[in-house]
C-alpha cells in the first residue's frame, strides 16, 4: 500500500522560501496524477499544483509562478518548491497521488513576520 510522507514544513518570514518534500513508499514512475492541496482557516480545501506522469504541470492561480512542483522518479520524491511567500500561503499542506488515492500526513508551512 502506497504511503506519502511530507516534509520541509516550517516558519518563514513574507518573502522566503520553503521546499517541501513527499517521499513515497514506492514507485511513483507510473502514477498518473500527484498533487499538493494545502488547508488553510476558514478555507476550502485548493489544489494549489499537480503533475502528471509525463511531466505536465498545473497551478492555482494563487500560486502561479511563485510555487513550482516536480518529482524525482528514481528517488520516489515529489517536490513543491515555494518563492515569495505570504501571509496567505499559511496552510497545511498535503501531498496526493492519484493511486489508491492516497494522501500524506501533512506539513504546516507557516508565513508570519
Amino acid at each position: 500500500q502506497l504511503r506519502l510522507v511530507e516534509s520541509g514544513g516550517g516558519l518563514v518570514q513574507p518573502g522566503g522560501s520553503l521546499t517541501l518534500s513527499c517521499a513515497a513508499s514506492e514507485s511513483i514512475s507510473t502514477i498518473p496524477i500527484m498533487a499538493w492541496y494545502r488547508d488553510a482557516p476558514g478555507k476550502e480545501r485548493e489544489r494549489v499544483a499537480m503533475i502528471t506522469v509525463s511531466g505536465i504541470t498545473n497551478y492555482a492561480d494563487s500560486v502561479k509562478g511563485r510555487f513550482t512542483v516536480s518529482k524525482d522518479n528514481a528517488n520516489n520524491t515529489m517536490f513543491l518548491e515555494m518563492n515569495n511567500l505570504n501571509v496567505e500561503d499559511t496552510a497545511i499542506y498535503y501531498c496526493w497521488a492519484g493511486r489508491g488515492p492516497t494522501s500524506g500526513q501533512g506539513t504546516q508551512v507557516t508565513v508570519s513576520s
